[in-house]
């Protein structure tokens, strides 16, 4: 049985441990809300930038001049996977999920494929494939350092030209998609060939356009790309932000249980080393008699 002093150190310890929890999930609380308000300030623009795309494309693709590279499916050889983790842990599930998920990808894949790269962003990802000794193509550093309309830029300016180049025939992103800061679900969506989902519709007739259908696809195509992989770095970045809070207020109510049940060991025994004094002094001061 452990000593008065054993509980209370181990008391004083759990305090610590949740004043540590309880400041990790303030401080994620914060960082959620204005991850929560940018990606939220991303998403309509996202989704009607992608409707436009598909009005546009969908009356260039009988006029092949007028196409768009990036929009021409071929068969899939060759692919690649970018896979969106975090840098920290202590955000629960949020990196062992999408992980879990790409290598579920890797997996079914492996037979339609006659490769498939593998690039990452956010340490977890480096350091998973690291220990497993599987080639990782490139590292694109960490999610919250590329959270950001730029960066994205640069990212599929990147994988434009492997693709163009014929390196590759089809490009995947695997991230957390935010819900709410209590729900994460993990996609993984195809980048390249652009696949237009948005409303192609546009009530049976054309538009005239200045400049040209060619011309304007090829403004809207990079900045598709560049805004959907910008929209990926938000959700990944708020989800773990949801994640983490949810991780850190669970710790903190597990800790606060553990000090109410170390508190009436503490108690109990206390009590129990008190009577055994008292019985001490009573057996003691009988026998003088």
């Amino acid at each position: 049985m452990p000593s008065l002093r054993d509980i209370r150190t181990r008391i004083g310890s759990v305090k610590n441990t949740r004043q540590i929890t309880k400041a990790m999930k303030m401080v994620s609380a914060a960082k959620l809300r204005r991850a929560q308000e940018a990606i939220m300030r991303a998403r309509p623009y996202a989704t009607l930038l992608e409707q436009a795309l598909a009005r546009v494309a969908s009356r260039a693709a009988a006029d092949d001049q007028a196409s768009h590279p990036l929009l021409a499916a071929r068969p899939v050889k060759a692919a690649e996977l970018v896979l969106l983790t975090s840098d920290r842990g202590l955000a629960g599930a949020f990196n062992s999920n999408v992980i879990r998920r790409s290598q579920r990808f890797l997996t079914e894949t492996s037979d339609q494929y006659d490769r498939v790269d593998v690039s990452i962003l956010g340490r977890k990802a480096r350091d998973y494939f690291r220990a497993r000794h599987t080639p990782v193509r490139k590292d694109y550093g960490g999610v919250h350092q590329l959270a950001s309309y730029e960066k994205a830029s640069e990212m599929t300016r990147e994988l434009s030209q492997r693709f163009l180049a014929g390196e590759v025939d089809a490009v995947f992103l695997a991230y957390n998609e935010f819900k709410s800061a209590i729900a994460q679900t993990v996609v993984v969506k195809q980048l390249l060939p652009i696949v237009t989902t948005g409303e192609a519709s546009s009530g049976g007739y054309d538009f005239i356009y200045e400049p040209s259908r060619g011309e304007l696809l090829a403004e809207l195509v990079p900045k598709h790309l560049a805004i959907q992989v910008w929209r990926a770095l938000l959700d990944s970045a708020a989800s773990e932000h949801g994640a983490r809070m949810t991780a850190m207020a669970s710790a903190t109510t597990n800790a606060e249980d553990m000090i109410a049940a170390l508190t009436l060991q503490y108690n109990r025994a206390r009590q129990a080393y008190v009577t055994k004094e008292l019985m001490e002094i009573v057996s003691g001061a009988e026998a003088l008699k």
